[in-house]
């Protein structure tokens, strides 16, 4: 138990000192099933199974859908069309 203490701690401060954003999803992905986890062993199995719903899948891939269109928008600058 101390052990996954200690897991979901560095799984929080690697989300926080992550600076790519892509990989901060991917970090708080890896938080919400050590957290899903940790839940499940102190005996919370309603509580996990959101953690996991909601944790681990639905809000990373929301983050994946907003990194993906806010690249899409972007459009490359031409040289030639600057004014």
């Amino acid at each position: 138990m101390a052990l996954l203490l200690l897991l979901a701690a560095a799984a929080g401060a690697a989300v926080v000192l992550t600076r790519s954003p892509p990989r901060q999803v991917f970090a708080m992905a890896a938080n919400g099933l050590i957290l899903a986890v940790l839940f499940e062993i102190l005996q919370a199995p309603d509580v996990a199974l959101a953690e996991i719903v909601i944790g681990a899948v639905a809000l990373p891939l929301m983050f994946l859908v907003i990194l993906a269109s806010s690249r899409m928008d972007r459009a490359p600058r031409r040289p030639d069309t600057e004014r």
